[in-house]
C-alpha cells in the first residue's frame, strides 16, 4: 500500500482503523472475511489519482473488537457512522466478499451519496442449496455445527486456509502472519465465525436475506449509477462463476463486466495489479474521478 495516513477514529463506543491516501473524490475499498485493509496493499497503487480509503471492518484488522454479535447489520451500522464521521459524499465503492455486500447495502440506503460501485467475488444474491457444490454444502454444515465453532474459534484454520486454499498461489508466512495477527484467541475470532455463518443459503439467515433482497432491488433499478463486475476463472473456490455473472448481467442495471484472469476467491492476492488497473480504467471511462 502506498504511503499515506493510517488513522483510527472513534465510532459507536469503539473505533475503526483505516488507510487514507491521496486527494480528490473518495473511493472506498471494503474487504471481506477474514481479511482487512491489508488485502488492498497491491491494488491501490494502480488506482488514482483520487482519495483512496480502506477501513478495517469492526472486529477485524486494526479496528476495535466490541462485544457485539457481528451481524451484517452491525457492520453496516459501524460503516454508516464511519462514512458520516469522515463526511464522505460523492463516493465510489469497491467491494470484495462481504465488503461487496456492505457496499451494495450502503449504496442502496444512501443513493444520493454514491457515484459508482466496483465489485468482485461478492455476495450478490441469496443462494439455494443447489447453487453450492457438495463440498461447499458440507463446509457450510460444518461451520454451522459445534465442531465448526470449535474449529474456527479454537484454531487459525479458517484464516490460514483462506490464504492457502482460497488463492491460486499460497501466501508466504510473513504475509499470512498479517492476516492472522488480529485473531490470536477464540474471543478475537468471533467476527470470523459470525461472517462465515451468515452466508445466505436456503432462506437463512432471514435478516441477511432481507437486506440482500433490498439492495438487489436497488441494484436492478439504478442504471444512473455505473457498476463494474470483475470476473475470474481457474478456481473451484470462486463465488461468482459464469452462471452468477450471467445473473448479474441480467439483474444489475448499469453493469459493465471485465474479465481479469485466473484467480481464487481471494483474488486481491492473486491478481492485485490487474484488479487495480481494471478499476482505474473503469473510473476513467465513466468519469468517476
Amino acid at each position: 500500500m502506498r504511503g499515506g495516513r493510517m488513522p483510527t477514529i472513534e465510532i459507536l463506543e469503539s473505533y475503526l482503523h483505516y488507510s487514507d491516501t491521496g486527494d480528490g473524490r473518495p473511493i472506498v475499498f471494503l474487504h471481506g472475511n477474514p481479511a482487512s485493509s491489508y488485502m488492498w496493499r497491491h491494488v491501490l497503487p494502480a488506482v488514482g489519482p483520487a482519495r483512496l480509503l480502506a477501513p478495517d471492518l469492526i472486529g477485524m484488522g486494526g479496528s476495535g473488537k466490541p462485544d457485539i454479535a457481528y451481524q451484517l447489520a452491525d457492520h453496516a451500522s459501524y460503516l454508516d457512522a464511519w462514512f458520516d464521521a469522515l463526511g464522505l459524499d460523492d463516493v465510489t465503492l469497491v467491494g470484495h466478499d462481504w465488503g461487496g455486500a456492505l457496499a451494495f447495502d450502503w449504496a442502496s440506503r444512501h443513493p444520493d451519496r454514491v457515484r459508482g460501485i466496483a465489485f468482485f467475488e461478492s455476495i450478490v444474491k441469496p443462494l439455494a442449496a443447489e447453487d453450492l457444490s457438495a463440498q461447499a454444502l458440507e463446509r457450510r454444515r460444518t461451520i454451522l455445527s459445534e465442531k465448526g465453532e470449535a474449529l474456527v474459534l479454537g484454531t487459525d484454520f479458517f484464516t490460514r486456509t483462506a490464504y492457502t486454499g482460497g488463492v491460486l498461489d499460497p501466501l508466504d508466512e510473513d504475509q499470512l502472519a498479517v492476516y492472522l495477527e488480529p485473531f490470536p484467541t477464540p474471543e478475537t475470532r468471533i467476527p470470523v465465525l459470525a461472517w462465515a455463518r451468515q452466508i445466505p443459503v436456503g432462506g437463512e439467515p432471514a435478516a441477511v436475506i432481507e437486506r440482500i433482497e433490498a439492495y438487489d432491488a436497488w441494484l436492478a433499478s439504478s442504471p444512473e449509477v455505473p457498476k463494474l463486475l470483475l470476473t475470474f476463472d481457474g478456481s473451484p473456490t470462486l463465488l461468482i462463476d459464469e452462471q452468477t455473472a450471467r445473473w448479474c448481467r441480467e439483474n444489475i442495471a448499469g453493469l459493465e463486466t471485465v474479465h481479469v484472469g485466473s484467480a481464487g476467491h481471494h483474488a486481491g492476492e492473486d491478481r492485485p495489479k490487474e484488479i487495480g488497473v481494471a478499476i482505474d480504467a473503469w473510473l476513467e471511462r465513466r468519469g468517476l474521478r
